[in-house]
């Protein structure tokens, strides 16, 4: 098998790899084979080494395991130094990341100690025939354009991808678990992690739904969201937001689905209350089913959306609600 050259830098949260880490594998396999190169992976935690192989079911050739104690919590600077070595030994040509807050932290923070460039939260790559070099796609300006970024020759290649931007693709393969002793001390860290402590908000993560129940400025104020919430509860859904309603202050931060906030795939979107912005768009246009509730018939999320309903959406929800209760109710 020969050397390793695109390598992904997988995220796992208590023992488990995170969803878009497959993504990522599955964009690197693509990049790897426009290459006629192997695809590697390395995985970082304590208790890891079980899981690794799952790496392989999305076109892993070999994974590179650091198993350690002094590894169980994320740590820039004891992260950093495993990743270091096995980069060092296998010398990628393309290093990518999850861009999530630990994914982001580590890349920026490796890029730095080894002086190559960073494209960062990127929604497209491509290849550069031409030199081999990537070509990275992100947002900027708030979402307003899209713009190119490409790697110099400096290598590795770096790029942190956004969540649910890529398509997941299994691709069965035999592969390889090397084990990667770690050589550091737990001294040589300056960092200590006390306590970790869960964010207990009882709510289903976009990242992770299947369904979601987004509201916009058509909502009026904050207290539209109580109708929204009901709304998802009763479908057992996610709770969305449009930059505007979350610029008003109605809705968190985190709630927001967008080109400047989370891009979102579920099987279905429910845009209630959303012009249909562009950048918003560009954050939930790969949903399986869109469904539009909007005032205006004329508004950009009604004409993308598979089921567009023209109406008050403080009439039209109450009723959705109840029928979804019956219809629950009828299966059980």
């Amino acid at each position: 098998m020969a050397e390793t050259k695109v390598l992904v830098c997988l995220e796992q949260n208590s023992g488990a790899i995170s969803g878009v880490s497959f993504e990522i594998l599955s964009e690197g396999r693509r990049l790897a084979d426009k290459l006629s190169l192997d695809l590697g992976a390395i995985l970082i935690g304590s208790g890891v080494e079980e899981v690794a192989k799952e790496a392989f079911k999305y076109g892993a050739d070999k994974v590179f395991v650091c198993d350690d104690e002094k590894l169980k919590d994320y740590r820039s600077e004891s992260y950093v130094k495993a990743l270091d070595k096995v980069v060092s030994e296998q010398q990628p040509e393309i290093l990518l990341f999850p861009a999530t807050n630990n994914g982001k932290d580590l890349a920026a923070r490796f890029a730095a100690k080894t002086g190559t460039g960073l494209a960062s939260d990127c929604v497209e790559i491509k290849i550069d025939e031409s030199n081999n070099n990537m070509l990275c796609t992100r947002p900027m300006y708030g979402g307003n354009v899209m713009v190119e970024i490409e790697c110099p020759e400096k290598r590795p290649q770096m790029a942190t991808i956004r969540p649910n931007s890529m398509e997941r693709t299994e691709c069965q393969k035999e592969g390889e678990v090397v084990k990667v002793e770690v050589d550091f001390a737990e001294e040589d860290i300056r960092t200590k992690v006390k306590e970790v402590i869960e964010k207990a908000t009882g709510e289903i993560s976009l990242a992770d739904a299947t369904i979601i129940v987004s509201g916009g400025r058509g909502l009026g104020d904050a207290s539209g969201f109580d109708l929204i919430r009901e709304f998802a509860d009763t479908l057992g859904a996610a709770v969305g937001a449009s930059r505007a309603a979350v610029d008003n202050g109605w809705i968190e931060y985190e709630h927001q689905v967008g080109q400047t906030g989370k891009t979102v795939s579920p099987k279905v979107y429910f845009a209630c209350g959303i012009s249909g912005a562009l950048q918003h768009l560009a954050g939930m246009k790969t949903s399986d089913v869109i469904v539009a509730i909007n005032k205006d018939e004329e508004a950009p999320m009604i004409s993308v959306a598979n089921y567009g309903i023209v109406g008050d959406l403080y009439k039209v929800i109450p009723v959705m609600i109840e029928e979804f209760k019956k219809v629950f109710e009828e299966r059980k």
